[in-house]
């Protein structure tokens, strides 16, 4: 039980650390502009030597950073609950640390994966027509690395529950 928990924490910690990187940094999307390479984040877009704030208020924008701060919100307290669930008493029966810790994260992965989802669509139906040469880049694969890290954590997690579950039926028969 303890060695999933172990597994699921490193994931979800990994996770939460490539959820912020890929949210805060410039590089999810490249292309060709005026013969030079730009970038561009969700809160910023870069020329050669000079950035600018994305001031425009763009729905799937807007949609893609609420979703990855729901996201990393939600792998946090994850952790967190992850992280008490080493420690097994509770003031309520029914409550399982573990199984809410899996929840969480499940519900970080959908969340990273509404974001994920926009911005693709978003990006290869308009921007990608817009932009003759262009490309993906680094912050958006991490978006999508984080993704499965915050998946596998929900899966350990959820595997120490039923370990626990077994465990607790075999003591009381």
């Amino acid at each position: 039980m303890y060695s999933f928990m172990g597994g699921g924490l490193f994931c979800a910690s990994l996770g939460n650390i490539l959820l912020v990187v890929s949210t805060v940094t410039d590089y999810w999307m490249q292309y060709r502009l005026a013969g030079a390479f730009a970038h561009q984040g969700l809160w910023r877009y870069c020329f050669p030597g000079k950035c600018y704030m994305q001031l425009e208020s763009i729905a799937y924008w807007n949609a893609t950073r609420a979703f990855m701060i729901l996201s990393a919100l939600s792998c946090f307290a994850g952790i967190i609950t992850g992280i008490f669930s080493f420690a097994q008493f509770s003031a309520f029966q029914r409550f399982n640390r573990s199984f809410a810790a899996g929840v969480l994260f499940f519900v970080s992965t959908l969340f990273v994966l509404l974001a994920m989802g926009i911005y693709t669509g978003v990006t290869v139906n308009f921007l990608g027509k817009r932009f003759g040469e262009w490309r993906f880049s680094w912050s958006y694969i991490l978006g999508w690395v984080a993704l499965l890290m915050t998946f596998f954590a929900g899966i350990f997690y959820m595997c120490a529950y039923k370990m626990h579950k077994c465990q607790q039926l075999a003591v009381n028969r």
